[in-house]
Protein backbone atom coordinates (compact mmCIF):
# COMPACT_ATOMS: atom_id res chain seq x y z
CA UNK A 1 0.00 0.00 0.00
CA UNK A 2 1.32 3.42 -0.94
CA UNK A 3 1.80 5.98 1.79
CA UNK A 4 -0.99 8.58 1.83
CA UNK A 5 -0.38 12.27 2.48
CA UNK A 6 -2.17 14.11 5.25
CA UNK A 7 -4.50 15.76 2.73
CA UNK A 8 -5.38 12.39 1.19
CA UNK A 9 -6.10 10.89 4.63
CA UNK A 10 -8.32 13.84 5.54
CA UNK A 11 -10.14 13.44 2.24
CA UNK A 12 -10.82 9.79 3.06
CA UNK A 13 -12.08 10.69 6.55
CA UNK A 14 -14.43 13.31 5.11
CA UNK A 15 -16.19 10.56 3.16
CA UNK A 16 -16.90 8.52 6.33
CA UNK A 17 -20.09 8.85 8.36
CA UNK A 18 -19.76 9.72 12.04
CA UNK A 19 -20.50 6.13 13.01
CA UNK A 20 -17.80 4.81 10.66
CA UNK A 21 -15.34 7.40 11.95
CA UNK A 22 -16.11 6.47 15.56
CA UNK A 23 -15.50 2.78 14.75
CA UNK A 24 -12.22 3.72 13.06
CA UNK A 25 -11.05 5.69 16.10
CA UNK A 26 -11.83 2.73 18.39
CA UNK A 27 -9.93 0.36 16.10
CA UNK A 28 -7.00 2.79 15.90
CA UNK A 29 -6.87 3.08 19.70
CA UNK A 30 -6.89 -0.70 20.11
CA UNK A 31 -4.28 -1.29 17.40
CA UNK A 32 -1.75 1.21 18.72
CA UNK A 33 -2.67 1.21 22.44
CA UNK A 34 -3.44 4.91 22.58
CA UNK A 35 -6.48 7.02 23.37
CA UNK A 36 -7.71 9.97 21.35
CA UNK A 37 -9.02 11.68 24.50
CA UNK A 38 -5.59 12.28 26.07
CA UNK A 39 -4.33 14.85 23.51
CA UNK A 40 -7.65 16.69 23.68
CA UNK A 41 -7.43 16.92 27.48
CA UNK A 42 -3.86 18.19 27.27
CA UNK A 43 -4.86 20.80 24.69
CA UNK A 44 -7.79 21.91 26.84
CA UNK A 45 -5.57 22.17 29.92
CA UNK A 46 -2.99 24.16 28.00
CA UNK A 47 -5.69 26.56 26.81
CA UNK A 48 -7.06 27.17 30.33
CA UNK A 49 -4.42 29.72 31.43
CA UNK A 50 -4.96 31.68 28.22
CA UNK A 51 -8.71 31.72 28.84
CA UNK A 52 -8.15 32.90 32.41
CA UNK A 53 -5.90 35.69 31.16
CA UNK A 54 -8.54 36.82 28.67
CA UNK A 55 -11.19 36.75 31.37
CA UNK A 56 -9.06 38.95 33.60
CA UNK A 57 -8.58 41.46 30.78
CA UNK A 58 -12.30 41.63 29.98
CA UNK A 59 -13.62 42.18 33.49
CA UNK A 60 -17.36 42.83 33.51
CA UNK A 61 -18.12 42.81 37.23
CA UNK A 62 -16.70 45.37 39.63
CA UNK A 63 -16.69 46.02 43.36
CA UNK A 64 -16.99 49.64 44.50
CA UNK A 65 -14.79 49.96 47.59
CA UNK A 66 -14.96 52.99 49.88
CA UNK A 67 -11.37 53.69 50.95
CA UNK A 68 -12.12 56.72 53.15
CA UNK A 69 -15.01 59.09 53.78
CA UNK A 70 -12.94 62.25 53.60
CA UNK A 71 -14.00 65.46 55.34
CA UNK A 72 -17.68 65.37 54.30
CA UNK A 73 -18.72 62.17 56.08
CA UNK A 74 -22.41 63.12 56.23
CA UNK A 75 -22.55 63.67 52.46
CA UNK A 76 -20.82 60.31 51.90
CA UNK A 77 -23.31 58.57 54.22
CA UNK A 78 -26.16 60.10 52.20
CA UNK A 79 -24.62 58.82 48.95
CA UNK A 80 -24.08 55.34 50.43
CA UNK A 81 -27.75 55.26 51.48
CA UNK A 82 -28.76 56.34 47.98
CA UNK A 83 -26.66 53.62 46.35
CA UNK A 84 -27.69 50.84 48.72
CA UNK A 85 -30.80 49.87 50.64
CA UNK A 86 -29.08 50.47 53.99
CA UNK A 87 -30.62 52.44 56.82
CA UNK A 88 -28.96 55.46 58.38
CA UNK A 89 -27.17 53.54 61.15
CA UNK A 90 -25.94 50.78 58.79
CA UNK A 91 -24.69 53.31 56.24
CA UNK A 92 -22.93 55.31 58.98
CA UNK A 93 -21.29 52.15 60.35
CA UNK A 94 -20.16 51.15 56.86
CA UNK A 95 -18.65 54.56 56.14
CA UNK A 96 -16.86 54.66 59.50
CA UNK A 97 -15.44 51.15 58.95
CA UNK A 98 -13.79 52.10 55.63
CA UNK A 99 -12.17 50.56 53.64
CA UNK A 100 -15.28 48.53 52.90
CA UNK A 101 -17.07 47.44 49.71
CA UNK A 102 -20.19 49.48 49.01
CA UNK A 103 -21.40 47.62 45.92
CA UNK A 104 -20.25 44.18 44.79
CA UNK A 105 -20.36 42.52 41.37
CA UNK A 106 -21.98 45.38 39.48
CA UNK A 107 -21.45 46.22 35.83
CA UNK A 108 -18.93 48.82 34.75
CA UNK A 109 -21.45 51.60 34.12
CA UNK A 110 -23.04 51.25 37.58
CA UNK A 111 -19.61 51.06 39.22
CA UNK A 112 -18.42 54.22 37.45
CA UNK A 113 -21.65 56.06 38.35
CA UNK A 114 -21.33 55.06 42.03
CA UNK A 115 -17.67 56.07 42.07
CA UNK A 116 -18.45 59.50 40.64
CA UNK A 117 -21.27 60.05 43.14
CA UNK A 118 -19.13 59.05 46.12
CA UNK A 119 -16.14 61.07 44.96
CA UNK A 120 -18.45 64.04 44.39
CA UNK A 121 -19.41 63.77 48.06
CA UNK A 122 -15.73 63.83 49.06
CA UNK A 123 -14.97 60.11 49.48
CA UNK A 124 -11.98 58.18 48.18
CA UNK A 125 -13.18 55.19 46.11
CA UNK A 126 -11.53 52.37 44.15
CA UNK A 127 -12.98 49.89 41.70
CA UNK A 128 -11.83 46.29 41.90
Amino acid sequence: MAKLSTEELLGQFKELTLLELSEFVKAFEEEFGVTAAAPVAVAAAAGAPAAAAEEAVEQDEFDVVLESAGEKKIQVIKEVRGLTSLGLKEAKDLVEAAPKPILEKVDKAAAEKAKEALEGAGATVTLK
